[in-house]
């Protein structure tokens, strides 16, 4: 037990040139641009472009292909960053994927694959969307009917999914199907297959779907019919895919957690910055304690937070087990987060409304 108290973990100059880096271009988009965003629902191709133009699309790419090669810490450190001006999801869900998106590649992909898919996606010259999650399947992937049936030199795919990010603006998407039907497997996880290969529209037909919040960034039903994919754009041995995208999902929990935890920070921050300033009965409701102590709790829950995400993202770095402390992340950093966002709009009163 006691080896679970102890947090390895320590910030370096590296780390903090990283949240430096990362502000001077998250900062260059104030509330203005987000909130214009948010009412128009456009891609904020400005701010991807920008992350892409500094480098930061690649920080855990591979050096050989245009990436900087750094960890999951270095990338939570990123997002945690880009989380806390403003932007909030809009912004992260807006380049997340390039940190762990791409791990299939690089973990099964081929030289070739690599060289060909890596260094656009880090150059930002390729956008990626995902095709995991099935109406009728959800978490359960091992229930997925996407079906992509062996043709000569490639596959002929017929399906559809759901909750598709980004499908409005990508040219590429990341595909999950069966290859062998799930009453024909031995065990639940096998058949699966994943490819990476061009969105091409006119087998894809994608719909959005209406949101009541993250406008800028497309949620997507998307529906395939006869959509070929070359031989050349599966990733790994056919019917293995599943395994494959396990090395994304823990990353995957880590980023999400940090991100949630950093839009948690941005929202107090801003609360406290009102409860200074706004003066009823000839004092600061920050001086009440009745404004003072939910405030107070909430940071002590973020900072909670925030520690066991970066265990779990030095733990995966260091190829140890780490799906309760990712998963742990995710849960505590999700509830903080919307916890203080929550206690930031009641501090506001009216105005937060």
């Amino acid at each position: 037990m006691s080896s679970l108290l102890v947090n390895e973990f320590e910030p370096s100059d590296d780390h903090a040139a990283i949240r430096e880096g990362v502000r001077s271009v998250v900062t260059r988009f104030g509330d203005d641009y987000w909130l214009a965003r948010d009412d128009d629902g456009v891609f904020p191709f400005e701010f991807h472009r920008a992350m892409a133009d500094a480098g930061w699309l690649g920080i855990t790419m591979p050096e050989e292909y245009g990436g900087s090669g750094l960890g999951v810490t270095e990338a939570a450190i990123m997002m945690h960053e880009v989380a806390s001006h403003g932007g909030a999801m809009s912004a992260t869900s807006a380049v997340h994927i390039n940190l762990f998106g791409p791990h299939p590649i690089v973990v099964k992909g081929t030289p070739d694959q690599k060289a060909r898919w890596v260094p656009r996606l880090v150059a930002g010259e390729d956008q990626c969307c995902f095709g995991f999650t099935e109406p009728d399947a959800g978490l359960n992937t091992t229930r997925i009917k996407t079906f992509a049936q062996k043709v000569p030199d490639g596959y002929l795919v017929h399906g559809q999914k759901v909750w598709t990010s980004t499908a409005q603006v990508a040219n590429k998407i990341m595909l999950l199907t069966r290859t062998t039907r799930y009453e024909d497997c031995a065990r639940p996880t096998d058949g699966i297959t994943i490819f990476y290969t061009d969105l091409d529209r006119s087998k894809i037909d994608v719909h959005r779907i209406p949101k009541m919040g993250r406008k800028a960034v497309d949620s997507n039903a998307i529906f395939i019919d006869g959509l070929f994919v070359p031989d050349e754009d599966r990733i790994g041995e056919e019917g293995k895919g599943f395994s494959y995208i396990l090395h994304s999902l823990n990353p995957e929990r880590i980023l999400i957690a940090v991100e949630a935890i950093g839009i948690g920070q941005d929202a107090l921050r801003r609360a406290a910055k009102y409860a200074r300033e706004r003066v009823v009965f000839d004092r600061p409701i920050g001086q009440n304690q009745g404004i003072q102590h939910p405030l107070a709790e909430n940071w002590m829950y973020l900072e909670s937070a925030w520690q066991m995400a970066i265990r779990a993202a030095w733990l995966y770095d260091h190829d140890k087990p780490c799906g309760a402390e990712a998963n742990s992340a995710k849960f505590l950093g999700a509830r903080a987060g919307h916890d203080a966002a929550w206690q930031a709009i009641a501090t506001h009163g009216g105005f937060g409304y």
